[in-house]
This record gives C-alpha cells, sequence and structure tokens, in this order.
C-alpha cells in the first residue's frame, strides 16, 4: 500500500515538474528581450549553484570533493551542456516562438539515440531508424508551417535554426553524462556542472552588465530568471530523480513528452501566440515517434537527463 501511494506520488510530481519545465520556455521567452543571453545563462545557472552545491555538500559529506580525473567531465558538461546549450537556447528565443522552440527541442531523445550509435557503439535497427525518419519529418512539417508546397523553398527562420543547434549540443551533453554519471554520481555532476558554468560565464556576464542596461529593466526579467533557476533546475531535476529512482529511466523520461504540448499550451495563454493545426501535427509526430523508441526493448541504459 505504501508503495501504491509512493508511486502515486511520484507520478503527481513528475507531471508537476513537466509544468516547471514547459513554463522555462515561457519564462525565457519573457527574460530574452531585455536581458543578454550571457547574463541569462549566468543568473540561471548562478542561483541554481547557490541552492544545489551546499545540498550536495550536506549530503555527500567528504565525498564531494572534486577529484583531478573528474575536472575532464565536469568541464566538458558545464562547457557543453550548460552554457553551448543555453547560450543557443535563449538566443533562439530572440528570433522564434516559444511553441516551435519547445518543438524542436522535444527531439532530443532521438538526437541522443542517434549519436549513441554512432559514438557509444548502441545498435540501429531498421525500426529505430524509421521512427527516427518520423520525428525529423514531424519538426520539417512545423518549419514549413504544414505547407507542403514550399518545401522545396524551405528557409528556416533563424531562431528555428540555432535551436536545432542547441538541442544537438544539448544531446552530446546527454552522452557525455552518460559516461560520467557512474562515475560521480547524479547529484554531483550536477551541482559541479552548474558551478563550473557560473565560474566561466562570471566575466562575460560583468562585462554584459556594464555595456548594456541590464540593470535598469526592472524586476520582471530578473523574476524569470529566478523562476528558471528554482522550479525546472532544482526542483524539475530533483523530482526527476526520484522518479528515476522510483519508476526507472525509460518511464521517466515519458514525462518529457508532455513538455512541447505544455509549453504550446502556456505560449497561448501568457505570450499571445497562436497554436495552427501544423503545431499539433508535427508534434504528435515527434511525441508518437519518442515514445516508441523509449519502449524498444534495449539491453543499452537509458541515457539520463539532468
Amino acid at each position: 500500500m505504501a508503495h501504491k501511494y509512493t508511486h502515486t506520488k511520484i507520478v503527481l510530481l513528475m507531471i508537476l515538474a513537466t509544468f516547471f519545465w514547459a513554463g522555462a520556455f515561457i519564462a525565457a521567452k519573457l527574460g530574452v528581450y531585455a536581458l543578454s543571453p550571457t547574463i541569462l545563462t549566468f543568473l540561471r545557472m548562478g542561483v541554481a549553484t547557490l541552492i544545489l552545491f551546499p545540498f550536495m555538500m550536506l549530503k555527500l559529506g567528504n565525498q564531494y570533493k572534486l577529484k583531478k580525473e573528474e575536472i575532464k567531465i565536469v568541464l566538458s558538461t558545464a562547457i557543453i551542456g550548460m552554457i553551448g546549450y543555453h547560450m543557443f537556447f535563449f538566443t533562439a528565443l530572440q528570433y522564434t516562438t516559444a511553441t516551435k522552440a519547445s518543438m524542436i527541442n522535444a527531439t532530443n531523445p532521438l538526437i541522443t539515440a542517434l549519436l549513441a550509435s554512432a559514438f557509444a557503439g548502441e545498435k540501429m535497427t531498421l525500426r529505430k531508424t524509421a521512427l527516427l525518419a518520423l520525428a525529423l519529418s514531424g519538426v520539417i512539417y512545423i518549419l514549413i508551417s504544414g505547407n507542403l508546397t514550399t518545401l522545396s523553398e524551405i528557409q528556416l527562420n533563424k531562431g528555428d535554426f540555432i535551436m536545432m543547434c542547441g538541442t544537438f549540443l544539448w544531446a552530446v551533453y546527454g552522452i557525455i553524462v552518460k559516461r560520467g554519471m557512474p562515475i560521480l554520481g547524479p547529484l554531483k555532476l550536477t551541482a559541479y556542472t552548474f558551478a563550473f558554468c557560473t565560474v566561466i560565464m562570471m566575466p562575460f556576464a560583468i562585462y554584459d552588465f556594464a555595456t548594456t542596461d541590464a540593470l535598469s529593466v526592472g524586476y520582471g526579467p530578473y523574476l524569470a530568471v529566478l523562476y528558471m533557476a528554482i522550479f525546472p533546475t532544482v526542483l524539475g531535476y530533483t523530482i526527476q530523480q526520484m522518479a528515476i529512482s522510483e519508476l526507472g529511466p525509460s518511464k521517466a523520461s515519458l514525462f518529457i513528452n508532455l513538455v512541447p504540448i505544455l509549453s504550446a499550451a502556456m505560449a497561448v495563454a501568457f505570450l499571445g501566440e497562436k497554436l495552427a493545426s501544423y503545431h499539433v501535427i508535427g508534434a504528435s509526430m515527434i511525441i508518437t515517434s519518442v515514445i516508441l523508441y523509449t519502449r524498444e526493448p534495449s539491453k543499452a541504459t537509458p541515457s539520463v537527463r539532468t
């Protein structure tokens, strides 16, 4: 009975986490007009570090210290996953909608799988290849706004292309995390990744603070950053780790498929974006592909997104 209660509670918490992650696209969209991607990245990771790092030290005791051989892993996750992804993410939202960005980002599990096949020796079956093609078709359908007659003359919105680059970097980050997780553990790896990102971004953020009007934009953009740091980053991460422990990586990862749907709904409600039929059709193709792909019987351990 207690186990059932715990299982139900974890499922409800994961649904809440998807709301947090979906809200990050809305908060980022509200912040990018007032603050530079550099400042947004620095503040999001900085606040998250202030919360997560002391917790990691208390939780791990003397084991919190970073070993010399672990530095390279954390440096890679910080530069590729935090700095690289977030700089592309925040820049993309200056040019494209939160709806489109979230749907492009939904292809991440499949890009990760493709990279794992190319560089980590994971086998690609005909079924997996077909599902990847279906997801790619869904992205293209969204990018051409559902108008197949324009396919030969497709012109990518700059923001869409930038978001694709960010999604690719996040997939690379996922491969690195999969290899680094057994060495450092999820809490230590994540806390140090945030911390390294914050330290590296600090001089660039200080320069942007000094050369822009970042201090006179009002409190709204900073509240958006605070939301992104606390809810999708710290709380979302914590809930995800609980869910992985209780439900397993594959089942926990399925909840991420709700993010583009919720992001689109929030974008309509809070940003005034319009939801078209091609968004629904394209997102359905992507999400169906991801769900079927993650249900593919495999001996490989699913990658963990942090």
